[in-house]
């Protein structure tokens, strides 16, 4: 009789068990649980080159767990360290009430988010056309080869930063170590080649590349609307205790009028607060759809 989990064989064997073990859990941590078990096992095989990778599989498996265990302990470990962020859901006005959004860390994360986002997107992109536009033209000189290399290992480290970021700021668990290489001695033309099929470098590329256009977005979308909520509530209560009226319209006399009135700078101040809740809703909004697109791109199991 065929025992349900049998003994894994190969590496690739290992990490097919638990992959499936771990079905269901954030692929971020999918994708770390996988990195270091591949590593540590592929580090044991170099390490005993007159044992076949069965016998070593069975040696190191003694130890380092079955694939059950192993993804036992990373879902024990990943509820350990929950961040500040309950777990990531779709924005919904009706579930948690419109207003109860002020107490809301995710919003307040994203705001934060897309304020550094336009400063993020140019070091991105222009990194990555800079280093791209150099690894093309130099890769006909000898210089061009490890150039290349290391432009390649260059965005997959800016990439693992940004991954820190996001979790940090909007509450999606991303990778937090790179990719696993490969420990056996490889030249520079196959480790570029490597490099180069592998789809996690340029979903990558591509990830930073639109934070540019995505971080004007952000930026412009945060500023203008904490410009006018907090301006308009802060200009309608200088003008409450001072008198002096700060906002008028010059095409719209009558507004301007009603805005010269007490009645009329309440109704404002009002108008200013509850843009903020919508400013922060559309920043919670963002966070969750920018998170997905965080996780398609910049996660790979």
């Amino acid at each position: 009789m065929t025992p349900i989990n049998p003994q894994p064989e190969t590496v690739r064997d290992y990490l097919d068990a638990l992959r499936r073990a771990l079905k269901g859990a954030a692929p971020a941590l999918i994708q770390d649980a996988l990195a270091d078990a591949e590593e540590h096992l592929r580090n044991e095989i170099i390490q005993h080159p007159a044992q076949s990778e069965r016998e070593v599989l069975f040696g190191v498996i003694e130890t380092y767990g079955t694939p059950e265990e192993v993804a036992e302990t990373y879902l024990s470990m990943e509820a350990a360290i929950a961040g500040p962020f309950p777990k990531q859901d779709v924005p919904s006005v009706r579930r948690n009430g419109f207003f109860d959004i002020i107490s809301d860390s995710r919003a307040y994360g994203a705001l934060v988010y897309m304020l550094l986002s336009l400063v993020t997107g140019i070091f991105y992109f222009t990194w990555t056309v800079t280093g791209l536009a150099l690894s093309v033209g130099l890769f006909v000189l000898i210089i061009g080869v490890p150039f290349a290399l290391l432009f390649i290992g260059s965005e997959r480290l800016i990439s693992l930063l940004e991954g820190r970021i996001v979790e940090t700021l909007l509450g999606v668990r991303m990778p937090r170590r790179l990719p696993p290489t490969d420990p056996a001695p490889r030249g520079l033309f196959k480790r570029i080649g490597d490099a180069l099929t592998d789809a996690r470098t340029w979903s990558s590329m591509l990830y930073l590349l639109l934070m540019l256009p995505l971080g004007v977005i952000y930026f412009t979308l945060a500023v203008t609307g904490l410009a006018f909520s907090i301006g308009m509530t802060a200009a309608s209560l200088y003008g409450l205790f001072t008198g002096e009226v700060t906002m008028t319209f010059d095409d719209a006399p009558v507004l301007t009028h009603i805005l010269h009135t007490a009645p009329g700078l309440i109704v404002t101040g009002l108008i200013g607060i509850f843009l903020f809740f919508i400013v922060l809703h559309i920043a919670k909004a963002i966070g969750w759809m920018h998170g997905k697109l965080a996780e398609v791109l910049l996660v790979r199991v």
